[in-house]
């Protein structure tokens, strides 16, 4: 019996390892062609880009479908910068448009201005028994009136006595030449001289309007803006309560009384200015026009009148500057009725100011009289005349709501 136990085949063994050897080469050579058997920590590292090339390319994908959203772009330096400069270029683009239509902005403010002025008579006849509509209109109809007079009845006599001013000038320089101190300095400056030829030639006027056709198109100018101030002021004054309203949505709904409360505060304080000054001015007129009757200047009096009311609206310096004008003329005509002009004008500073004007405007504005004259400048230098009628009712409103808004804040820290 053949003993099968004995040691192994050396041969047998080399055999299996060189196969071993084989299988473990070829498994190293060609790894993709081993399903199992691999340590995956061994593993290359999979490109996961390459994976989604594959995948979005792939064609069992639909066709509507994009794909996930990746990560926002990182705002940095740049963006913010580039939307701030954007945000700057905006701002100056507004800032010029603003400015190219300053015109058309100043004649809607006026007119809304004297709607608010006017809004106080539509009140006053609601509170007798009329309606709103009824009230406007007879408002609009005394306004209309008022105009149509000022244009048939006033503005013939007006250019009558300027003309008249105008060819009494030459006579009036002589006048004053005879006198002695003025004499003297004419005959070292030579003033009286170049001021008759200047007024005489028309100079002023070709160099204030670029010529005569230039003072035809500033007088249609002129015209035209009256006639949109009017059609405006008449608008704004049959839709104030509508305005009101709407401007009164604009705020949260959290606030709106309390904008209300305010808006219509401010509202009554600009229209009791507005109404006040007209009535202050008015005043002014009527007392101009009745003196210079009275000391002779009659020819003289309807134009210099509606000079000293239309100045007297100026704040601060419009009442001194028409003194001075009917003053001046006063003493070119006669010394005498010089001096009892400035008499005259020197009392009824004092009576303006501390009778007329505390009365007529107790219920408009309360600004403190430094504010005043700062307002004014402020205004003047911003919008000329304009600006100064409109500086001291704006003021006010602002005081108003520093007073009701801002300090109670300051009070409750």
């Amino acid at each position: 019996m053949t003993d099968t136990s004995g040691p192994p085949d050396a041969s047998g063994d080399a055999d299996r390892a060189g196969d071993g050897v084989d299988a473990a080469g070829d498994a190293a050579d060609d790894p993709g062609d081993r399903e199992g058997g691999v340590d995956t920590d061994q593993a290359p590292p999979v490109d996961e880009r390459a994976d989604a090339v594959r995948f979005l390319h792939d064609s069992e994908q639909p066709a509507d479908d994009l794909g996930e959203p990746g990560r926002p772009l990182s705002r940095g330096p740049f963006v913010w910068g580039l939307f701030g400069g954007l945000g700057a270029l905006t701002a100056i683009w507004i800032a010029l448009m603003i400015v190219s239509i300053r015109g058309v902005l100043v004649l809607v403010v006026v007119a809304l201005f004297l709607a608010v002025g006017l809004n106080p008579a539509v009140e006053f006849l609601m509170r007798r028994g009329l309606r709103r509509p009824w009230a406007v209109l007879c408002v609009i109809c005394g306004v209309l009136l008022v105009f149509a007079g000022f244009l048939v009845i006033l503005v013939p006599i007006i250019s009558h006595q300027v003309s008249a001013i105008g060819d009494n000038l030459p006579g009036w320089f002589d006048q004053l030449q005879k006198n002695g101190q003025i004499k003297k300095f004419d005959d070292k400056y030579d003033i009286t001289s170049k001021v008759e030829h200047y007024v005489q030639s028309g100079g002023w006027a070709q160099k204030a309007f670029g010529g005569v056709v230039g003072v035809g198109l500033a007088i249609l100018g002129i015209l035209l803006n009256a006639f949109v101030v009017v059609v405006l002021t008449l608008y704004f004054l049959a839709s104030l309560p509508s305005l009101k309203q709407a401007a009164y949505s604009l705020a949260p709904a959290s606030r709106r009384d309390r904008v209300a409360l305010l808006g219509d505060r401010i509202l009554r304080n600009i229209g009791g200015y507005v109404s006040g000054a007209f009535v202050v001015a008015l005043c002014a007129g009527l007392s101009t026009l009745v003196f210079l009757f009275i000391v002779g200047l009659g020819s003289y009096a309807v134009a210099l009148a509606m000079v000293v009311a239309l100045l007297d609206v100026i704040p601060m310096i419009g009442a001194t500057m028409g003194a001075v004008v009917v003053c001046a003329i006063a003493f070119a005509t006669d010394v005498k009725t010089g001096i009892v002009a400035v008499i005259f004008y020197i009392a009824y500073q004092q009576v303006e100011n501390y009778l007329i004007y505390p009365k007529v405007m107790a219920r408009s504005v309360e600004i403190p009289g430094a504010l005043t004259v700062i307002a004014a400048l402020i205004g003047g230098s911003l919008l000329g005349v304009v600006g100064a009628l409109l500086a001291i009712p704006t003021a006010a409103s602002v005081l108003l709501l520093v007073k009701e808004v801002f300090m109670p804040r300051q009070r409750a820290r």
